[in-house]
């Protein structure tokens, strides 16, 4: 792939309303069938309750956070504590279904599975908290050779690049 090509057939993406928004029921349906699968063929279970945070998560098509899910998962008279949805995000983070934007503290889907040691490159506008998910051969290889003259080995490599996204620029040289 292109550096810097954006995932459009995988896109993460946070924007209401742009073009490439790529939210809604089939997505949602597919991202819990992918879950489903790895579950099964790792012998693990997919409970309820991570299944209802994955939807929330697919749903929302922006970052949530741990005490959002749980609010949308609670019912009148049955609340969803915060360390119950943590341990959920916990599983679907572990098994590539969900990505964590530390910069928000928040969750977004992953609608594929990343290679071993592939990285994800998140673009987070400030303007209006899209977040479009893009990896880059490019800095893959840059991030290859720090590493290896460190000698170090990381547990995720995920790249946060905060600024202000197309839309939004148009929108602010269009005013």
């Amino acid at each position: 792939m292109e550096a810097g090509k954006r995932m459009d057939e995988h896109e993460t993406c946070g924007h209401h309303g742009h073009a490439h928004d790529a939210h809604g029921p089939a997505r949602t349906a597919d991202l819990v069938a992918r879950a489903e699968r790895l579950a099964q063929d790792l012998g693990l279970q997919f409970t309820a309750l991570r299944r209802r945070t994955l939807e929330v998560v697919a749903e929302e098509g922006r970052p949530l956070g741990a005490y959002d899910i749980a609010e949308r998962l609670s019912v009148p008279g049955k609340r969803v504590a915060a360390v119950s949805v943590y341990r959920a995000l916990d599983f679907l983070t572990e098994h590539g279904l969900v990505h964590r934007i530390a910069s928000r503290n928040a969750f977004v889907p992953c609608e594929h599975g990343h290679g071993a040691g592939e990285s994800a490159v998140f673009l987070i506008c400030r303007s209006c908290g899209s977040v479009d998910e893009t990896i880059s051969d490019e800095i893959e290889r840059s991030l290859d050779r720090t590493l290896a003259e460190a000698g170090f080995k990381p547990a995720s490599r995920i790249v946060e690049i905060e600024g202000e996204c197309g839309a939004c620029q148009g929108r602010s040289e269009a005013g």
